[in-house]
């Protein structure tokens, strides 16, 4: 038996794409943490990060004032993708970092770097529309989780594939989607936590329907277990 070479770095067994988001939302947060912490920037540093939110956070009323008076200047519209490099504090944003090396580590190896970049961009883009029609609220959307929910809900469909070709249970692949709605639920219910959780399970829809589209061959073998069914 060959042994793993445990000398190579770590980031160098990740798909590029994911070391990319990774670093771009710790430097973020890195830099917020630097002015409240006084280091750089002054007095003034410390409310860097709530004006980055105003000017860069993603919040529902802007589609209705869009709609209504035809603006949709560039601006407006990087903010369907910008709240994702933003968190609220630094315990948000490590664990998003987390996730996000972990699954698109999964990820990235069988869809490819330009996959994950459609993914992390188009869930997060879906989970803000969705969010801003069924919310009902004007607190702003921050954070990676919807676009993160996105890579598992394409590694989701990874598992329901291999589980079918196993001839196991398919649904056991929704195990840790399960597991983390749950903990989501328990917070909405006994700490009233927010909505955010609308646009994870968006994110993770998307990235469970679309993964079909980003892996070579893979529609095909799905299409063709429909027929034989």
């Amino acid at each position: 038996m060959q042994d793993e070479d445990f000398s190579q770095p770590f980031f160098n067994t990740l798909p590029p794409a994911v070391v990319a988001l990774a670093l771009s939302m710790f430097a973020v947060e890195i830099f917020f943490w630097l002015g409240e912490a006084g280091i750089i920037g002054g007095d003034e540093a410390i409310g860097w990060r709530t004006l980055a939110i105003r000017e860069l956070g993603f919040f529902p009323p802007l589609i209705p004032w869009m709609i209504e008076t035809g603006n949709w200047a560039p601006e407006h519209l990087l903010r369907f993708v910008s709240y994702l490099f933003l968190h609220w504090g630094f315990t948000s944003a490590i664990f998003s970092i987390v996730i996000l090396l972990a699954m698109g580590k999964l990820v990235g190896e069988v869809f490819g770097n330009l996959a994950v970049l459609i993914l992390f961009f188009a869930c997060g883009f879906f989970g803000a529309l969705i969010f801003a029609g069924l919310a009902g609220s004007e607190r702003p959307l921050v954070g990676a989780f919807p676009s993160v929910y996105g890579l598992i809900g394409a590694y989701t469909f990874l598992l329901w594939v291999r589980f079918g070709h196993m001839g196991q249970n398919q649904y056991q692949a929704f195990t840790l989607i399960g597991f983390l709605m749950g903990i989501q639920l328990f917070f909405a219910i006994f700490f009233q936590v927010g909505s955010d959780w609308i646009a994870d399970i968006a994110g993770f829809t998307l990235g469970f329907f679309i993964a079909p589209f980003l892996v070579k061959g893979a529609l095909r073998q799905m299409l063709n277990r429909l027929r034989q069914r």
